[in-house]
């Protein structure tokens, strides 16, 4: 192996592509894991905590665009908070969102497991999603331009899936269903139910890791997020009110299954449409689990090669041009997620890095205005400092609310980024400089 700084990922995404990954890596939000925020708030309950959420995540995605194209890094948070704040920044920042996208990962391959299961009993969840994560390590790992084509046919797929959903079951919807026992916990149930209502949006901000692949990404990468974010915010309320309304929601409320379950409440469970409903469902699942694979090894790339992780792991392949040893990395650990973890554990860590990681940039955000006000900045947070301070806001008391609800899974979170800590001073790159205005040191060849 040498050192050579002219391999580079290739620029060929376009904001199609873009929208794709956007939508691609959440969209699997909308098809299970909200639902266990009924569990805790009740439908009505459920509805204003997403309220807020949403308010939140618009917010901070047009701020957060702000970083994306000014600082077009594949670390994302990563390099804005080292931008901002330094060596402890950017590992606090690119530890958060390793746990984000790193977590979110086997809490889809539990939900395809168990859209197969639903299908085909015999079949055993854990096998299948472990079989989903070997299949989706080798797709990412032939080429970015191919996984991207992939991305877009797979999210148009599951996009025109949940819209079919939403027209089977809107005659049958009852607002009587709905409004059935709408806030059994009373308003603490809201704050319960926040990071629930995240797993909505959760991972769009996972299009910064394409940002060095992307032509032209100071003019493609806004396109990318606000379309993506548009069609989220239309999915992400048709889903729930339709959902909620077409039987007991209780019934729906701890499964990880809730649309193959809320249309065999309609057409039967035997029902040759059910079954090709939850056959089709398996397209959402897969587009999230394909663009998680795809932005999670592009954070660990990007730390690699800044020496936050072992170096090795930031090899580029001849041949793909893909970062293949950043990609296994990840996988393994989501294979080590699944054996070790349930859906809804693996999800609250998964939001607890992402929130963590919005408080980060949002904060670097602040940061670089007064520290490089010269900095070119081809889109700006509108409304600032309104909207950085609203995403900052929600975020906080969102953080505090599943320290509050989550207490042992936060202790596991806050000890592995003491660890991390340890480790980081311990071999001295506190002290380092990373190269280039970007950060970007020589790439690892294989």
């Amino acid at each position: 192996m040498v050192n050579v700084p002219a391999e580079q990922l290739k620029r060929v995404l376009k904001p199609v592509h873009l929208w794709a990954i956007a939508v691609g890596l959440v969209i699997s939000g909308e098809y299970f894991g909200w639902n266990l925020g009924w569990a805790v708030s009740g439908t009505v309950g459920f509805l204003i905590a997403t309220l807020v959420i949403t308010l939140m995540y618009v917010t901070f995605i047009f701020s957060y665009t702000e970083l994306t194209t000014s600082i077009p890094h594949a670390g994302g948070a990563f390099a804005y908070a080292y931008r901002a704040m330094g060596p402890f920044g950017g590992l606090v920042a690119g530890y958060a969102t390793l746990v984000d996208f790193l977590f979110a990962t086997p809490a889809i391959a539990f939900a395809l497991g168990a859209y197969l299961h639903f299908l085909y009993p015999d079949i055993s969840v854990l096998y299948s999603a472990l079989f989903f994560n070997v299949v989706f390590i080798g797709i990412n790992v032939l080429g970015v331009k191919e996984s991207a084509a992939f991305s877009v046919l797979i999210t148009i797929l599951a996009v025109a899936e949940l819209l079919l959903f939403m027209g089977v079951v809107s005659p049958h919807f009852k607002m009587s269903n709905f409004l059935s026992h709408p806030m059994p916990f009373g308003w603490t149930g809201i704050f319960a139910a926040l990071p629930y209502a995240v797993w909505f949006y959760l991972a769009i901000e996972g299009v910064a890791m394409v940002a060095e692949e992307v032509k032209e990404p100071k003019r493609n990468i806004p396109k990318g997020y606000i379309s993506g974010l548009a069609t989220l915010v239309f999915l992400t309320f048709g889903i729930m009110l339709f959902t909620g309304g077409i039987t007991d929601w209780r019934k729906l409320s701890n499964l990880d299954y809730p649309l193959p379950a809320a249309i065999s409440v309609i057409l039967g469970k035997a029902s040759s449409l059910t079954k090709i409903f939850a056959s089709i469902g398996l397209f959402g699942l897969i587009a999230s689990f394909h663009g998680m694979i795809l932005a999670s090894s592009r954070q660990v790339f990007a730390m690699a090669r800044s020496g936050y992780l072992p170096r090795s792991l930031s090899a580029v392949s001849h041949r793909f041009k893909t970062p293949h040893w950043a990609i296994v990395a990840g996988g393994g650990v989501s294979f080590i997620a699944l054996f070790t973890g349930t859906t809804n554990q693996v999800i609250v860590l998964s939001v607890m890095g992402a929130i963590s990681m919005y408080i980060m940039s949002m904060i670097s955000l602040f940061i670089l205005r007064v520290k490089e006000p010269t900095l070119e900045r081809p889109f700006t947070s509108p409304f600032y400092p309104a909207f950085p301070a609203i995403a900052i806001t929600i975020s906080t008391i969102t953080l505090i609310a599943m320290i509050y609800y989550n207490f042992i899974l936060s202790l596991i979170f806050f000890a592995g980024l003491a660890i991390a800590a340890i480790i980081f001073v311990s071999t001295g790159k506190h002290k380092e400089k990373l190269l280039g205005d970007n950060m970007i040191s020589p790439i690892i060849i294989e």
